[in-house]
């Protein structure tokens, strides 16, 4: 079993910056590829950003070119950073992970959420 826990998030305005982390306990053989993913009230949950555990990346098309989703593999640690947000980003950021190393939609172990709200 992996948890996993999140944190950062918040309040900013727009064209602000915010980073998300998610830390989870587990081992280099359950923690495989992590993502990102984000539900906005009365909408379906959506990928934002995913990491294999070898570092290939896939990004949303509203990520791409503003958002970046580094891991650490020794600290068992993703991050999210959030860069010329807009008010349409704003939702409840998830962090997850799988047990598999390459898929591009992580989705065996979920963290709780975490608030991301954008003024203008």
């Amino acid at each position: 079993q992996v948890q996993l826990v999140e944190s950062g998030g918040g309040l900013t305005q727009t064209g602000g910056s915010l980073g998300l982390s998610c830390t989870a306990s587990g081992t280099r053989f359950t923690i495989g590829a992590m993502g990102w993913y984000r539900q906005a009230p009365g909408k379906q949950r959506e990928l934002v950003a995913a990491i294999t555990r070898g570092g290939s990346t896939n990004y949303s098309e509203s990520a791409k070119g503003r958002f970046t989703i580094p891991r650490d593999n020794y600290k068992h640690t993703l991050y999210l950073q959030m860069n010329s947000l807009k008010p349409e980003v704003t939702a409840v950021y998830y962090c997850a992970s799988d047990r598999r190393l390459t898929t591009i939609t992580p989705n065996d172990y979920w963290g709780q959420g975490t608030q991301v709200t954008v003024f203008y």
